[in-house]
């Protein structure tokens, strides 16, 4: 048996961790002097509101060794083999944690660690990508052969509707050049390399932005691999989604058009409205292990 487990930065929903038998594995988010694991014991309303009232990002943080030992017990007692997605080791220790977790287990041999280098669905992406290509009983090797192959066609992307949540966070360097008294600036954030970098800067309404800012991918957007899409955001407004979701349906290319909620993790470094489209290149390497049909 091949078991994939993401942590918690993934963002997908419970039903598509459902759907595709994904394990999860959280990080935490510290709010003062207390600790909550993300997507179980805080939601991102709550994140928000205690950060507006003290003025401040709350931290995060890595599982523990002992809880990535958890998740993998179950597993080894199995004889099973185990893929395991972090977010971008140069954001965070997550994926080091991994490894000590099997190395602690004498289990190494069996976990493959994949630093995805991305966050949020761009990590999301893989790991559907291995939980298929793992139902269909395709050799632990090739599956992470094949997503090493993957991660430089991810293409992770979103705006941000206010940049002090970014700035407080200290996790893109590059927005520190747009701050003083220019918090206004709605700059397009995306991940190379396994780092953030701001590109395009946007002025106006976050929901006229956010429109312009997906319109502006339209030629990468239909020579993308046409299996999935996501939209990710962190309590950007019905209206606007809708208005993202409709324009995609009118590319008349994806297959499935995927909404999903950012988690703690990431929303509380990214700030209240923000919104992304993230996808796969269409390249020759990167074509899809199709689904097998329900019979």
């Amino acid at each position: 048996m091949i078991k994939v487990i993401a942590d918690s930065t993934c963002d997908l929903s419970e039903n598509i961790l459902e759907k595709y038998d994904i394990g999860m594995l959280p990080l935490y988010i510290h709010m003062g002097d207390k600790e909550y694991r993300d997507r179980v014991d805080i939601t991102v309303e709550e994140i928000y509101k205690w950060s507006d009232e003290n003025n401040t990002t709350p931290q995060t943080a890595a599982p523990s060794i002992d809880d990535a030992v958890k998740v993998i017990a179950p597993y080894k007692e199995q004889n099973g083999d185990i893929i395991m997605f972090a977010i971008s080791e140069s954001m965070s220790a997550t994926a080091n944690v991994m490894r000590l977790a099997a190395e602690s287990l004498d289990y190494s041999e069996h976990v493959y660690v994949i630093d995805s280098e991305n966050l949020s669905t761009g990590i999301g992406l893989l790991v559907i990508e291995a939980a298929i290509m793992a139902k269909q009983d395709i050799p632990v090797r090739k599956i992470t052969e094949r997503i090493e192959r993957l991660k430089p066609y991810v293409r992770a992307s979103f705006v941000v509707d206010t940049l002090k949540y970014l700035h407080r966070g200290g996790r893109c360097s590059a927005t520190a050049a747009l701050v003083g008294g220019v918090f206004k600036l709605k700059p397009r954030i995306f991940v190379k390399h396994g780092t953030m970098d701001a590109g395009k800067k946007y002025r106006g309404k976050i929901d006229k932005v956010i429109v312009q800012y997906v319109k502006d991918m339209e030629e990468e957007l239909k020579q993308a691999r046409n299996d999935r899409v996501f939209i990710t955001h962190s309590g950007a407004s019905p209206e606007v989604i809708g208005l993202v979701k409709d324009y995609l349906k009118e590319l008349n290319h994806f297959k499935e058009i995927i909404i999903t909620n950012a988690g703690g993790v990431i929303s509380s470094h990214c700030g209240p409205g923000t919104l992304g489209v993230l996808f796969i290149a269409g390249e020759e390497e990167t074509k899809p292990c199709e689904e097998k049909q329900e019979k």
